[in-house]
């Protein structure tokens, strides 16, 4: 059997939600979330045998409408939120809302056998006040805290989640957008540094940063891309580093210190880039995605954290927080590893809105397209020994 062929999942119905199950370190676990118009919505429980390259999932219902975001929590392994889109005669609007998973959500079943439909069941729902459609909600990024943040078209909101009582306690709702006629958030991400006391928004072509404690803003990246800004995820080992991608088809990586120029740009998608993704451990290794149907994975060692490369070598004085420890490596010197495409993945038939990496295993990741496939790949192996040996 060849351990690097691709796993596809077909789902029923289209989807654009995926995400990697956070608080699970044991087991290579994704969650899926549908996009139907017409029968009732499911989040897919999807767990990945890699000994056997197989997949066995669990399927839930998701009554109260089609899912345009779906995030897991980080510090219990059975919540998942999601904002979904809510219609009634008069209006249609996107609601948020904390799940828990059936308790028998472990016990998976293989992808040939029958699954029940359960239902999820229904923590507590996302107050918005009048703050406009929910966007995303954020867990604190280490599982340290059971506040979440939520961005609406405008709004940051901050809530306490207390799971004993099933309640969300709306703690503060911050405009981020003066006036009805400025372009709505179309993203966020919380940064992991700095305490987690800080998270960067997308709106339009601009990415903003802001802390969380005085909701004041920190930096400002202007024209971060010629169109709509879709995706930002922050270095996970390098405190001021985080990657955006666009609709110019463009991938771009900044210093929120000198946020001037981008210090570096990739252009190999050919339609708008849907999201990015660094890995949690190896930060050299960088997923995309895009309307063009395909998946890359590069190598971005000059600006990782990685004993390899001029910036890194410039910047290790600069990231004291860095997770990443210079003594475990061997004391021989690493040979310069060169930026560029380490695979192109064409599995997919329609506009990949999704790819996340398990928090399990480093190597494995999966990407979700609208037509319902879900693909797991990993990490080519010969990449693999470059980077361990």
């Amino acid at each position: 059997m060849d351990d690097e062929a691709p796993v596809i999942y077909g789902l029923e119905f289209q989807a654009r939600c995926l995400t990697a199950q956070a608080a699970e370190t044991e087991h290579i676990r994704f969650l899926v979330g549908t996009q139907s118009l017409r029968a009732e919505n499911q989040v897919h429980h999807i767990d990945f045998d890699d000994e056997n390259n197989l997949i066995n999932k669990n399927i839930y219902l998701h009554r109260e409408g089609e899912i345009w975001h779906m995030s897991a929590s980080t510090f219990d392994k059975s919540l998942v939120a999601t904002c979904y889109n809510k219609t009634s005669d008069s209006k249609s609007e996107i609601c948020g809302a904390i799940w828990k998973l059936p308790d028998d959500f472990d016990n998976v079943s293989s992808d040939d056998q029958s699954t029940s439909h359960q239902p999820l069941e229904l923590l507590c729902h996302l107050d918005r006040e009048d703050c406009g459609d929910l966007k995303s909600v954020l867990w604190h990024p280490i599982g340290e805290s059971e506040n979440i943040v939520a961005l609406t078209d405008s709004h940051i909101i901050q809530y306490s989640i207390d799971t004993a009582s099933s309640t969300a306690k709306m703690l503060n709702a911050t405009p981020l957008i003066a006036g009805k006629s400025q372009p709505k958030l179309t993203c966020g991400r919380w940064n992991p540094h700095h305490n987690c006391a800080q998270i960067a928004t997308a709106n339009d072509t601009y990415i903003r940063g802001w802390d969380l404690r005085s909701m004041e803003q920190t930096y400002t990246i202007e024209n971060a891309h010629g169109q709509l800004v879709r995706d930002i995820d922050f270095n996970p080992n390098k405190q001021y580093y985080l990657v955006s991608c666009g609709d110019d088809c463009r991938v771009r990586f900044w210093d929120t210190r000198n946020v001037g120029e981008p210090l570096k740009t990739l252009s190999e998608h050919s339609h708008w880039v849907w999201s990015v993704r660094y890995n949690h451990f190896h930060d050299q290794l960088v997923l995309t995605s895009s309307s063009d149907s395909r998946v890359i994975l590069n190598n971005i060692s000059s600006l990782s954290s990685e004993p390899f490369g001029d910036l890194a070598e410039k910047d290790d004085e600069d990231d004291d927080d860095s997770v990443h420890d210079d003594e475990s490596l061997p004391e021989k010197s690493r040979e310069p590893q060169t930026d560029g495409v380490i695979a192109t993945y064409e599995e997919h038939e329609d506009s990949v809105y999704a790819v996340d990496w398990s928090t399990a295993d480093p190597w494995v990741f999966a990407s979700l397209s609208y037509d319902g496939r879900l693909v797991v790949n990993r990490v080519p192996r010969a990449e693999k020994y470059k980077i361990l040996l």
